[in-house]
């Protein structure tokens, strides 16, 4: 059972918040669609700044720790592959610490946070020396208990996803990480490549927002372009992260698969922007712009025909019609049965000092 004690609803991730009330919190995961070249990296940084990003997040594997050889010997066949094994291919999209350390630099100059998801234990150290915002642990490391202690040891925001797993697996690591570490956000996850719109699920993040209230509540997401991802923030993820690419032709097993290029990218901030001004209300109320359109299209009691002074007012003498700045039709039953104090032509939109109440 989660104990819900001292849970923040509002983490701060570098020089921003991330929770209920804030902007929501987009970061653009370049992951390896960099190919394990800097100059390209660079370029992804600075785009995904220039497009409205507040944070860009990076991938890290030793790929000794992560892989067996057996899996690293496996052949890669496809010819957009970067490698004649699935370890070359893995090692080639790797950047080297000092270059991570430089990305950290960059992103900061650029006014966004900097983080890196690590794979393994390993990784996860020579980030730690690194330095950075936040950590990321991805759905494939929820069971690994080792990493999920060292980062939640790190007394630094931790964003969470949680595909590939049930309720149970996800409580289970949800409760392992708070143990050291209450700066958490949750993100509702499916690890699908890419998730076909009947198996996004949704509605997860709202069970997420009541399960672990008060922690904020974000989405990871990878579908095909950015809809689905504008809907999950109208249903309250506070914080979105989505593949990042300069280019969908490149060759890497995210480019063209689960990413968006700028184009897409700056539409889904614009549009992000736009749902979170529209559903930051949470209660009805009239609104004082909506007074003037409801005071000409409202409807008011008028006089079906001409009531005289002194006239008892009567049912068949009223009807109900625009404009809507006179007696409204709610208090008809109170109209019916007054006495007209003045005389009233027909078709006449009725107010208080018209008539006189029983």
């Amino acid at each position: 059972m989660l104990n819900k004690q001292n849970l923040p609803s509002k983490i701060k991730v570098g020089d921003r918040w991330v929770g209920e009330g804030e902007p929501n919190f987009i970061i653009a995961e370049i992951g390896n669609n960099h190919n394990g070249e800097i100059d390209l990296a660079r370029k992804a940084v600075t785009e995904a700044a220039r497009l409205g990003a507040d944070a860009v997040k990076f991938q890290k594997r030793e790929i000794d720790e992560v892989f067996t050889k057996a899996m690293q010997a496996v052949p890669q066949t496809n010819s957009r592959a970067l490698g004649k094994t699935y370890g070359e291919y893995r090692k080639k999209q790797e950047l080297k610490d000092e270059e991570l350390k430089e990305m950290k630099i960059l992103a900061h100059s650029l006014g966004m946070a900097f983080f890196v998801t690590p794979f393994d234990l390993k990784s996860a150290k020579i980030l730690a020396g690194i330095g950075m915002d936040a950590w990321k642990i991805a759905s494939f490391d929820l069971n690994h208990l080792d990493l999920l202690e060292f980062v939640a040891k790190q007394n630094q925001p931790i964003f969470f996803s949680t595909g590939m797993a049930n309720d149970e697996e996800v409580d289970s690591a949800v409760n392992t990480i708070l143990k050291y570490n209450n700066q958490l956000i949750i993100n509702h996850c499916v690890s699908i490549y890419p998730t076909p719109d009947a198996d996004l699920n949704l509605g997860a993040v709202v069970f997420f927002k009541e399960k672990y209230s008060p922690l904020p509540i974000g989405y990871s997401g990878h579908e095909i372009g950015f809809i689905p991802t504008i809907a999950a923030v109208a249903l309250g993820a506070c914080t979105v992260e989505r593949h990042f690419t300069l280019d969908k032709s490149l060759p890497g097993p995210d480019h063209s698969t689960v990413s968006l290029d700028p184009p897409e990218f700056g539409e889904m901030v614009h549009q992000i922007r736009r749902i979170e001004k529209a559903v930051a209300d949470k209660k009805k109320y009239l609104h004082e712009k909506e007074i003037g359109i409801r005071n000409k299209h409202g409807k008011s009691i008028v006089s079906k025909t001409a009531i005289p002074f002194g006239t008892l007012v009567t049912k068949d003498m009223l009807t109900c019609k625009s404009p809507g700045n006179g007696l409204k039709p709610t208090v008809m039953d109170k109209v019916i049965g007054s006495v007209a104090r003045v005389d009233i032509p027909e078709d006449t939109v009725l107010t208080e000092e018209m008539i006189i109440f029983s």
